[in-house]
């Protein structure tokens, strides 16, 4: 029998906190018999949800999922066409109504939100991937055909028109579109901490594999330049080059550094205490772009690695001077279990997280592209931890063994649809792109193009 996690007086509190954060004002959320009853604090009136969904509750993926024509009932659709409609075989018309002084709506677009956002769909699953973690495949977005829509800021946009109609006058917060760029640091240099035997072999695969002594040959060179103290000469050191086209589109760039070793085979190959790493940070701190952590490969079950590797963090940047408002990051190889990784960084006095992605499919794991407050269903606490959703990663779109897009025209397009998606949900897109990842001119020009497929600069 599935365990529920249902949907308590402290969930109403934490609804009531992302109706807030979406819309402004204060609120209040109560469940009376089978009904969610809104009100906004101070007025008169409310909106009804009648028809409360019991399998948001529940971490399974057979939920039927219909679509509902909203232009068609006189509602706009943020994004345009029908929205889907997870949990539901049918949907009642009119959906939404207006019933005395209230407006009454029979979709559970609150239990939805409850769904995505606190991610009960992915709690105690077992049919994970080969890195442990809960795959694009097995979701229920990427199975009824949603994952590339912001399916709650759909729903929530509905309901911020019932809100205006509901108490006519009142204003809604208004949302700026953002574009966030990130880079996880696996690997801040090529060459540099490349040990001798290791570059051999290299070399040795390029000549015997590849069938290429001159590209053997100049490994060999530009291992040698480095290794002598020329980083220039490093295909990897784009971290200069990232911030100047940054910089040139208005915006700041999070780097996020890997601070210890669970896993040999799958961690860093430096050392966050190296010189050359420090300076690193402190060219990063002071051009105006952000650092933040990267939780090695064995972290995401383990809360008190977590925090020792922040806390590591921590320390060297405040040996160099290094100071921040606002830490954040994102898990190496987006290993997440849910609850346990997203308690390990609230507990590690973390800001905010940004792992909530799927390796083998950009989109919207969450249903959203706006950051929000997460909340732990299983012990029913409210965290202080923000989770900042990843839309889009280089290697889902480009690699064979993801998407397969590559760089030309379809992945372009699809990425751009994306961003467009975020833009009129006035949400944020954040995209991943690792200082590793630009091994021809056709990822620099895809990375360059991708900054600027956007409005106004506003990145703060």
């Amino acid at each position: 029998m599935l365990k529920t996690f249902p949907i308590t007086n402290s969930a109403l509190h934490w609804l009531e906190l992302i109706i807030s954060e979406r819309f402004g004002h204060e609120w209040d959320l109560q469940r009376v018999e089978q009904n969610f009853i809104l009100k906004l604090k101070g007025m008169e009136g409310a909106i009804v949800f009648d028809s409360l969904e019991e399998c948001f509750t529940l971490p399974r993926l057979d939920l039927p999922c219909i679509r509902w024509d909203a232009d068609a009932e006189g509602w706009w659709s943020v994004l345009g066409g029908p929205l889907p409609a997870p949990g539901v075989a049918h949907l009642p018309a009119p959906l939404i109504e207006l019933c005395g002084a209230d407006h009454i709506i029979h979709y559970d677009i609150l239990g939805l939100t409850y769904w995505m956002l606190a991610r009960v769909e992915e709690i105690g699953r077992t049919d994970l991937d080969n890195h442990d973690r809960f795959p694009a495949i097995a979701s229920h977005a990427f199975r009824h055909g949603y994952l590339d829509r912001p399916v709650v800021d759909e729903w929530l946009h509905i309901l911020g028109q019932v809100i205006l109609l509901q108490w006519s006058g009142v204003e809604l917060k208004r949302h700026e579109f953002k574009m966030r760029v990130s880079h996880d640091v696996d690997r801040p240099f090529q060459y540099l901490f490349v040990p001798g035997k290791s570059i051999a072999r290299q070399i040795a695969g390029d000549i015997v594999k590849r069938k290429s002594v001159m590209l053997g040959w100049q490994r060999y060179r530009n291992w040698m330049a480095v290794r002598g103290g020329d980083l220039q000469r490093d295909p990897f050191n784009t971290f200069d080059w990232i911030m100047d086209q940054s910089e040139r589109h208005g915006l700041r760039s999070a780097f996020y550094f890997l601070c210890g070793r669970t896993n040999l085979a799958m961690d860093a190959d430096y050392d966050v205490e190296h010189p050359k790493i420090r300076d690193l940070l402190r060219r990063i701190h002071e051009r105006g772009h952000e650092i933040g952590i990267h939780p090695s490969y064995e972290t995401y079950r383990k809360p008190g690695l977590i925090k020792r590797e922040f806390e590591r963090l921590k320390r060297v940047c405040d040996e160099e001077g290094i100071h921040q408002d606002d830490w954040g990051g994102r898990m190496h190889y987006l290993r997440w279990e849910q609850p346990t990784t997203m308690r390990a960084w609230n507990d590690a006095g973390l800001t905010y997280d940004s792992s909530l992605y799927y390796a083998a499919h950009a989109g919207f794991r969450c249903g959203t592209c706006h950051e929000y407050t997460m909340y732990d269903p299983t012990d029913q606490t409210i965290l202080f931890l923000t989770q900042r959703p990843l839309i889009l990663m280089e290697c889902s779109v480009v690699e064979p063994i993801y998407m397969g897009l590559g760089l030309g025209k379809e992945a372009i397009e699809y990425s751009r649809r994306l961003i467009d998606y975020c833009q009129k949900a006035q949400g944020q897109f954040t995209i991943l792109w690792h200082n590793s990842s630009f091994e021809t001119s056709e990822h620099y020009e895809f990375f360059q193009n991708a900054l600027g497929w956007r409005g106004a600069p506003d990145n703060d």
